[in-house]
């Protein structure tokens, strides 16, 4: 609850300012906000009660959408943006390498991406997001312990 409250009162203000200040006119601001919301979701569906793996997913599945709708440079900006004043060095060293894995992804897959609706996108990223993760593309902070949190209940 505390993360989609803080999504909606500092974090989508944040990135339209940044889609706009980027050169996105207003549809495609709005398009980023949506973007970050349905990353959200989709991997808070996805992964409840993992955070390592739903924010993994989650700056995937949204780096990917924004590189192949977008453009790359967007999708950077919006995420350097996102990024600003972070406390948690090792989370944001993390979020901007899974965030770049999205940006190549999308990159590369635009055509795709961008031939189908929105939701349909976001529900073939997750699967895209899945294999990443259980084949170690995608980073996370350790556990506690240090451990790799792919090796916890193994």
């Amino acid at each position: 609850m505390r993360s989609a409250l803080r999504l909606t009162t500092t974090a989508l203000p944040r990135l339209w300012r940044a889609a706009r200040a980027a050169g996105a006119g207003h549809a495609a601001a709005l398009d980023v906000v949506l973007a970050s919301v349905l990353a959200f979701s989709s991997a808070s569906r996805a992964h409840p009660g993992a955070w390592r793996r739903h924010n993994a997913a989650r700056h995937f599945m949204w780096q990917a959408y924004l590189s192949a709708r977008h453009g790359e440079a967007l999708a950077r900006a919006v995420a350097d943006a996102h990024e600003t004043g972070s406390a948690d060095v090792g989370d944001s060293a993390v979020d901007q390498a899974n965030n770049l894995i999205g940006r190549s992804y999308g990159t590369t897959h635009a055509e795709d991406l961008r031939r189908t609706r929105r939701s349909a996108t976001f529900a073939r990223l997750a699967e895209v997001a899945e294999t990443k993760w259980w084949a170690r593309e995608l980073g996370a902070q350790p556990l506690a312990d240090g451990s790799d949190p792919r090796n916890a209940g193994r």
